[in-house]
């Protein structure tokens, strides 16, 4: 289940007779809202740091794109650094570990899941935003407000990349049968759109 503030209230209005069940019931929830609370903390911290520094402009122009949040958009920022350091697009999926593994023998070469060898954090956060993709194409009020900031090309280069990206994860939800092979799939795909945002 989802949790969502449907989720939440039906949470909050859950009773137990039992004495144990809702003693074991409240400090669980005690837990959950301490780690919401370290949380939130934390995200205020970086929240600075979305206007100064020096990734304040791979922030605008990366949470341009569809599924990408400005912290999100700091984290990718916070690991690559350097996009350029990274000669082609399939070097930066290398690194994050999205390309497929390769099993070879004599002239016979076969291709297995990804490798999963590179920056967890960026996968996570790659993965994560794929799954925006998952919808129909649209522009939100967050994502306008967020593309503000941004130039016209950048704005032209999110588009193109969510029109790509949707129909191709709707193509192949058709055909697959496993939504996290489906996903995979377009987090690599993103990374090469975010990958030649920032090297152009």
């Amino acid at each position: 289940m989802a949790w969502t503030l449907t989720h939440e209230a039906w949470l909050r209005q859950l009773h137990f007779d039992d004495a144990a069940l809702a003693s074991t019931y409240s400090h669980y929830r005690a837990i959950v809202a301490g780690l919401d609370a370290h949380l939130a903390a934390v995200e205020s911290d970086l929240k600075s740091y979305l206007e100064r520094g020096p990734f304040t402009e791979a922030v605008s122009r990366l949470s341009a794109y569809r599924g990408i949040s400005e912290l999100g958009a700091l984290s990718l920022s916070a690991e690559v650094c350097d996009w350029r350091r990274f000669p082609r697009a399939t070097s930066l999926m290398g690194f994050c570990g999205l390309v497929p593994s390769e099993y070879s023998s004599g002239e016979r070469k076969v291709r297995g899941r990804i490798t999963k060898s590179g920056n967890l954090h960026l996968r996570t956060q790659l993965v994560e935003s794929a799954w925006a993709y998952q919808h129909r194409p649209a522009v939100g009020a967050t994502i306008k407000k967020r593309q503000e900031r941004c130039g016209e090309d950048t704005i032209t280069r999110a588009w193109a990349a969510q029109l790509h990206l949707c129909a191709k994860f709707r193509r192949l939800a058709e055909r697959k049968s496993s939504r996290n092979v489906v996903v995979t799939a377009i987090a690599r795909e993103l990374t090469g759109f975010l990958w030649a945002e920032m090297a152009a």
